[in-house]
C-alpha cells in the first residue's frame, strides 16, 4: 500500500494550492482518507478527513471554510483544495488512510502514510 502526495510549493498569503494524493496497492475506494500537516517545531495535526464515498468530510477549526477535501475514486486520488492561505499554514502536508479506532473521521492511528509535500506561505 502506498500514498504519494504532490502539489506543494511556495504561495503568497491569500493564495491557493491544490494537493493531490495518489493511492496504489490497496482498495482506495473503500477507505476513508485523511489529511495532516506538521509545522516546524510542532506536532503533526489532523486537518481533514473524507469518507470513502466522498459524501462526508470533516475539518479542523484551523482550516474550516478555507480548505476542502475531495476524492476521485476512479483515479484513486484524494485532493485537498486550500484557499485563503495564511503564513500559519506553512507546513509539510501528509495524506493518510486505513484509520483505526476512529470516531467519525478522526482516528487514534493510521496505517498508511504518504511521504509529505512542503507548503510554504510567504510574501
Amino acid at each position: 500500500a502506498r500514498l504519494v502526495e504532490s502539489g506543494g510549493g511556495l504561495v503568497q498569503p491569500g493564495g491557493s494550492l491544490r494537493l493531490a494524493c495518489v493511492a496504489s496497492g490497496f482498495q482506495f475506494e473503500v477507505y476513508n482518507m485523511y489529511w495532516f500537516r506538521q509545522a516546524p517545531g510542532k506536532e503533526r495535526e489532523w486537518i481533514a478527513g473524507i469518507k470513502f464515498d466522498g459524501g462526508v468530510a470533516d475539518y479542523a477549526d484551523s482550516v474550516k471554510g478555507r480548505f476542502t477535501a475531495a476524492r476521485d475514486n476512479a483515479e484513486k486520488t484524494a485532493y485537498l483544495h486550500m484557499n485563503s492561505l495564511k503564513t500559519d499554514d506553512t507546513a509539510v502536508y501528509y495524506c493518510a488512510s486505513d484509520g483505526n479506532l476512529c470516531t467519525g473521521l478522526r482516528c487514534k492511528e493510521y496505517r498508511i502514510w504518504g511521504q509529505g509535500t512542503q507548503v510554504t506561505v510567504s510574501s
